[in-house]
């Protein structure tokens, strides 16, 4: 993965006091990086997690005023200039999984919530009791390509018929995974992981904002600038390759998605499934 990034360095090489948009700030951790390597790079780094901003603040803090932080969704972002390069890291980030309280995850039990703006939005607990059963089970076909996903839907509006809500999000994960048969809940996927990710991604509406992103960054950057993007599943990473392949503003520059090394993987074990591409803007 870190190998995609080779011609990133070399670009941000030949314009050394142009801006650059990270798109999920995050903790700051990749911004960080390019901020050391290039000493007079300014980054404008954008997020809509309250939690993920304050620590990226007080990671990036040594920087000083290269780096503008501001609380956004990259959907509805639209900078001042023209930027040298456009990074996205799509999905939930690490600290958002650890943590019980945002709900994303059914290995630490938590509310039914999955947003990344906390303030913002329904919780998850809601989308599921909003949705009629035919509806839920078509999201979670679509957004987790789950196929007992008529089956987990009629569980779900069931079970909130009869006892009103689930406690959280380990007693959701329960009730997808007697869905399955005995043997299938063993696997070394979890049974519930593609109903959580469907789920997650119909709360942050993910597949809407990445569409309007792919759309908007091209006319972001300079000439000759690069947008790279870093996808966790199919979904993300088919929009991704068909934007790059068909946006004539854009020029692709990995055929294939650069995928993380065995030494990267052993590090970062969820990089195992990110993909990154990149494309060039091409000259006006």
């Amino acid at each position: 993965m870190l190998a995609g990034f080779a011609e990133l360095d070399r670009l941000l090489d030949q314009h050394s006091k142009a801006a650059l948009i990270d798109c999920t700030l995050g903790g700051g951790g990749h911004s960080a990086l390019l901020l050391e390597a290039h000493p007079r790079l300014r980054l404008i780094g954008l997020d809509q997690d309250p939690t993920a901003r304050a620590a990226a603040a007080e990671r990036l803090a040594p920087f000083g005023d290269r780096v503008q932080i501001v609380a956004t969704n990259f959907a509805d972002y639209s900078p001042v200039e023209p930027v040298v390069a456009v990074l996205a890291d799509l999905g939930v980030s690490s600290p958002q999984l650890d943590v019980a309280e945002r709900g994303f995850s059914f290995r630490h039990d938590g509310p039914l919530d999955m947003r990344m703006n906390p303030a913002a939005g329904e919780t998850v607990a809601e989308l599921i009791e909003r949705l009629e059963e035919t509806e839920l089970a078509d999201l979670i076909y679509a957004y987790g390509e789950e196929r007992l996903s008529r089956r987990i839907a009629r569980r779900l509006k069931h079970d909130l018929a009869e006892q009103g809500s689930y406690s959280g999000t380990a007693a959701l994960a329960y009730a997808v995974a007697g869905c399955y048969p005995p043997k299938a809940r063993r696997g070394r996927i979890h049974p519930a992981t593609r109903t959580f990710q469907a789920l997650r991604i119909a709360v942050n509406d993910e597949l809407g904002v990445l569409d309007r992103l792919l759309e908007a960054a091209p006319d972001w950057l300079l000439p000759g600038g690069l947008f790279g993007v870093i996808s966790f599943h199919s979904l993300e990473d088919r929009r991704v390759k068909t934007a790059f392949v068909s946006d004539e503003r854009l020029q692709r520059i990995t055929r294939k998605a650069v995928q993380a090394t065995a030494e990267e993987e052993s590090l970062n074990p969820r990089s195992r499934s990110a993909r990154l591409r990149l494309a060039r803007r091409r000259d006006a």
